[in-house]
């Protein structure tokens, strides 16, 4: 079995703002541990170390860790995993609120992006490639049926079965709380993420 990753890949592309490499480093730092990301060029370094920010300042956040709680008893350590994708559904599901380019242009946009810059990207990104395209993960991202889906290829991951994809029973009965945490979370998250490269204060301390 693979080693489960979260996989909000939607919010890391989208807070690494237009910066191509940013986006390829931040997309594919789950696969990259400890000092490793010194092995690559300088804006791919700052791209991975912009996610490990991102986990960072999400886990630790009050509004994330009380939307967890709620799937925390039934799903235990993996209701953060559950919970980073479920805030990725209420990013696409109000892209327009975020983004002046439609979701379907900016998903195909982001998958030629790692196909032009095939070469660089990890083993681990390039097997998830063909998967990524072929099911559209970015764009299924935005409804429920597409959620439902990616949860449950996320537990075939587990070793021993999570059934997370039964949280969507969860996620409807608090749709609406989920929806309005997502977006307090989501503002001070991206003014985080954006002061940090604006600033140009992404340092190699990890």
């Amino acid at each position: 079995m693979l080693q489960l990753k979260r996989m909000n890949f939607l919010a890391h592309i989208y807070l690494s703002g237009n910066n191509d490499l940013l986006k390829i480093g931040n997309f594919m730092a789950d696969g990259i541990h400890g000092n490793r990301y010194l092995d690559y060029p300088d804006e791919l370094q700052k791209g991975i170390l912009l996610h490990r920010y991102i986990d960072t300042f999400t886990d630790a956040h009050p509004i994330y860790r009380k939307s967890k709680h709620r799937l925390h008893y039934k799903y235990v350590h993996y209701s953060g995993v559950i919970m980073d994708i479920v805030y990725d559904h209420y990013l696409a599901k109000n892209w327009k609120d975020y983004s002046n380019e439609s979701l379907e242009i900016y998903a195909d946009s982001f998958y030629k992006l790692l196909k032009d810059n095939y070469n660089i990207l990890t083993d681990r990104t390039q097997k998830i490639i063909p998967y990524m395209i072929k099911g559209n993960w970015l764009l299924s991202y935005a409804s429920l049926e597409g959620l439902k889906m990616i949860l449950f290829q996320m537990d075939y991951r587990t070793k021993i079965r999570a059934n997370m994809q039964e949280a969507v029973v969860e996620i409807k009965q608090f749709y609406i709380e989920f929806e309005v945490e997502f977006r307090l979370f989501f503002e001070e998250l991206k003014k985080y993420c954006e002061d940090k490269i604006n600033d140009n204060c992404i340092e190699k301390k990890f």
